[in-house]
């Protein structure tokens, strides 16, 4: 007896039907890049103090170093082990990801305002607004960020109001040379020619016509930085220049546990799995939400 094995065939059986629908679904809408924020960074930072099984400050000397529960020695009180003075590596993480999401929305929103701006001004006005401005914009590029980001940590007390301020002043270049870019482009085009003969002034145009024309790609631009700013962050706390001990952050925790690498591996590992899961999801979401609201990428 024959079986059917061309591409319509498969199509009809129920089964198949369902995991091509499925699969068309997965590539299509970023539902698993989504899942993971929603588990590793969103919940957690909106619910911590609810979902946290212990203090995150608080140690129990008697607990210390326990492994993760599911390995020998571990303790499901401490499901994913303890540290070296205690603490519980678990609500470490559930209030590491509320510092990781203060600090990425923060630095993000200062920054991306003061970027935009400067772009809108740069593009429109055009003159030595521009050169003033993008001459800006290349001394911020071309210096080392974590070394300029240590330089201004050492001036000012290390702290998460530091490191949002650092953090966005490194940030606001990448806003103003794409917003600019965008500008040149939208200010010869006929709907700013119509609002300059119907008498609109100046800032007008700029924040009504120009600004919602270029707002799609300053969303893009903020989810595709996030990750940048988790890395950053993280990058800062681990060098002793971010988030301040004993306060919990993805970075911290991964400084201290690099003298424990190899016995106490949970340490270091588990909030660098954080770390990664968290930023390869927000670029994997930032990839998609640039073809989504891009009509000639969607038409592909």
């Amino acid at each position: 007896m024959a079986v059917a094995t061309s591409p319509a065939a498969i199509a009809r059986i129920p089964g198949a039907r369902i995991v091509g629908w499925v699969w068309t679904f997965l590539r299509r809408y970023p539902v698993i890049p989504v899942a993971v924020l929603l588990i590793v960074l969103v919940i957690p930072a909106l619910f911590a103090e609810l979902i946290a099984p212990h203090d995150p400050i608080d140690g129990n000397l008697r607990a210390r170093l326990l492994p993760p529960a599911w390995t020998d020695g571990g303790d499901w009180s401490y499901p994913l082990g303890s540290d070296r003075q205690g603490r519980d590596i678990l609500s470490r993480m559930i209030f590491g990801a509320r510092t990781a999401a203060l600090v990425s929305l923060a630095a993000l929103a200062v920054g991306g305002i003061i970027g935009s701006v400067l772009g809108l001004v740069a593009g429109y006005f055009g003159s030595w607004w521009d050169h003033i401005i993008m001459r800006l914009v290349d001394i911020n590029l071309s210096l080392p960020l974590i070394l300029l980001a240590l330089v201004l940590v050492v001036l000012f007390e290390p702290g998460t109001a530091t490191t949002v301020a650092v953090v966005a002043l490194l940030l606001w270049s990448r806003y103003a040379r794409q917003v600019r870019a965008e500008v040149l482009t939208l200010k010869e085009m006929d709907f700013v020619a119509r609002a300059r003969v119907a008498g609109a002034s100046n800032l007008r145009i700029v924040f009504r016509h120009i600004l919602p024309n270029v707002f799609n790609t300053i969303i893009v631009l903020a989810t595709l930085q996030v990750g940048n700013v988790i890395l950053l962050e993280a990058s800062l706390s681990f060098l002793g220049a971010g988030i301040p001990p004993p306060d919990p952050a993805w970075g911290v925790m991964v400084a201290e546990g690099r003298d424990f690498i190899v016995t106490s591996w949970w340490l270091s590992v588990i909030p660098g799995l954080a770390i990664m899961f968290t930023v390869l999801s927000m670029n994997l979401l930032g990839d998609w939400l640039r073809d989504y609201l891009d009509p000639r990428l969607r038409q592909l």
